[in-house]
C-alpha cells in the first residue's frame, strides 16, 4: 500500500470530510494524493446539524429543511420572530458522509484506509501517522482526531450533551415553516438547559433535550424529559420515534492548538483546533468558514496554518466570558438568554453568536446581561494564557 501522500486528513468526521470535499472541488488540489484515515467507517445516520447562515453554504444541495421563522421561550420571554438576513438549516450526517465519500469513490487519487491512529508526529520534512506497523507521511496532516486535546475538566469546560427524536404523528400537528430554537421552560437544576423543536413537514419534527452542564446524565432521564414535554408542553398523546441520536460536545475554556509541532505540519481542524463555539458548542458553520480561509490560502502557496485574527480574538474572549459566567454559575443560561432577547433583535443575537455582529451590535448586547459577573469574567480573560 501506498505510504506517501500529498495531504494525509486523520479523521472521517464532519471537519475531515468537509476538507476533502473542499479539495476535491478545489482545481488546484482535485488531482492530489490523499490519504482518508479513521478508525470507524461512516455509513450511519448518526447526528442531524442544524445552523444559520446568510448566503448559500457549500452544501446547499444537502440542506433537507429550512425554517423562515423561530422561536424563544422563556418563563418571562415568548418570541416568534421571521428570519430576515440568516436562514435556519438542517442537514442530516447520514447524507453529508454518503454525499462525499461516494465523490471521494470516484476519485483514484483518493486512498480511504480504515485504522486506528496510534501517533502523529511532526517532522522537518514530513508529517507521520502511525497505524500499527505501517507509517504514513505527507507534507501536512489534518488531525480531527482526539489526540491533541487539551486538559479538559469540570474547572474550564461544560458538556453540551443532547438527546434528539424524530418524531411523527398520525395527524397534521406541526408548522414547518416555523422551528423553535430553544425554550427555556423547564427545571434547570442541572445547568443551561432546553428544548429544541424544528418540524420538517405537519407530522414530523425533531425534538431536543439539550442541556449544558459538567456531566452527561442517566440516559432515562433524557427519556423522561422528552416524553414529559412532548406530552404535556406539546401536548401530542400518539406519535412513534422514527430516529433517535444521542451526543457531547465539549464547551471548553482550555486552549485548543491550531497546529502541532515546531514544523508546523499537523493541522488541527474541527473541535481539534478549536473551532467548535466555546460558549454555545455550535460546530457546523464554523468549520466550514475556517476551511474556507484555509483552501484561499493554500491556493496562494502559503502553509494552511491559519493564525487568529484580532476578530478571532475578540470573539475568543467573548466566548471565554459567558463560558466562565455559566461555569462559575454566577448566571443560568436562562438568565443569560433571557436577557440577551428581551433587549436585542432576535437576528442580532443570531449574528452575535455567529461571530458575524458589528461593534454597535455588540455593545448593546453587553449592555444587555447585567454587568458584574460579566465584568468580573471578562477581565480574567483578558489575562488568560
Amino acid at each position: 500500500m501506498k505510504t506517501t501522500f500529498d495531504y494525509i486528513i486523520a479523521g472521517s468526521g464532519m471537519a475531515g470530510l468537509s476538507l476533502l470535499y473542499r479539495l476535491l472541488q478545489t482545481e488546484e488540489f482535485s488531482s492530489s494524493h490523499i490519504l482518508l484515515l479513521d478508525r470507524e467507517k461512516k455509513n450511519q445516520n448518526d447526528r442531524t446539524w442544524c445552523f444559520w447562515e446568510k448566503e448559500a453554504g457549500i452544501f446547499e444541495d444537502l440542506v433537507c429543511h429550512r425554517w423562515e421563522s423561530l422561536q424563544f421561550f422563556s418563563p418571562s420571554v415568548s418570541s416568534t420572530f421571521k428570519l430576515e438576513e440568516y436562514s435556519y438549516k438542517m442537514i442530516r450526517s447520514g447524507d453529508f458522509y454518503e454525499h462525499i465519500l461516494e465523490i471521494a469513490h470516484a476519485h483514484p487519487n483518493v486512498v480511504i484506509h480504515q485504522a486506528a491512529i496510534d501517533k502523529i508526529e511532526d517532522n522537518a520534512q514530513m508529517a507521520q501517522v502511525v497505524c500499527g506497523d505501517t507509517t504514513f507521511e505527507a507534507p501536512y496532516v489534518f488531525n480531527s482526531s482526539s489526540l491533541f486535546y487539551p486538559k479538559m475538566d469540570e474547572s474550564n469546560t461544560l458538556l453540551q450533551h443532547f438527546m434528539g427524536w424524530f418524531i411523527r404523528t398520525k395527524s397534521d400537528y406541526f408548522d414547518p415553516k416555523v422551528g423553535r430554537l430553544m425554550d427555556f421552560r423547564l427545571e434547570q437544576k442541572e445547568g443551561a438547559t432546553f428544548m429544541y423543536v424544528l418540524p420538517t413537514d405537519t407530522k414530523e419534527a425533531l425534538i431536543e433535550y439539550t442541556l449544558f452542564s459538567p456531566r452527561i446524565l442517566d440516559k432515562d432521564v433524557y427519556k423522561k424529559e422528552l416524553r414529559d414535554y412532548i406530552d404535556k408542553e406539546l401536548q401530542i398523546k400518539e406519535y412513534e420515534i422514527v430516529h433517535d441520536e444521542f451526543g457531547v460536545i465539549p464547551m471548553s475554556a482550555a486552549s485548543f492548538p491550531r497546529s502541532i509541532g515546531h514544523h508546523q505540519r499537523i493541522i488541527n481542524i474541527g473541535t481539534a483546533g478549536g473551532f467548535t463555539k466555546a460558549s454555545s458548542g455550535y460546530t457546523f458553520h464554523f468549520v466550514q468558514k475556517h476551511l474556507a480561509k484555509m483552501i484561499l490560502q493554500m491556493k496562494e502557496g502559503k502553509s494552511p496554518l491559519i493564525k487568529p485574527s484580532l476578530e478571532d480574538r475578540k470573539f475568543d474572549w467573548y466566548d471565554f466570558t459567558l463560558l466562565d459566567v455559566l461555569l462559575k454559575e454566577k448566571l443560568t443560561g436562562e438568565q443569560i438568554f433571557t436577557a440577551l432577547f428581551k433587549k436585542n433583535p432576535p437576528e442580532k443575537i443570531l449574528g452575535f453568536l455567529a461571530n458575524e455582529s458589528s461593534a454597535w451590535d455588540e455593545f448593546k448586547i453587553r449592555n444587555a446581561v447585567p454587568t458584574l459577573p460579566f465584568m468580573t469574567s471578562g477581565i480574567k480573560g483578558l489575562f488568560r494564557k
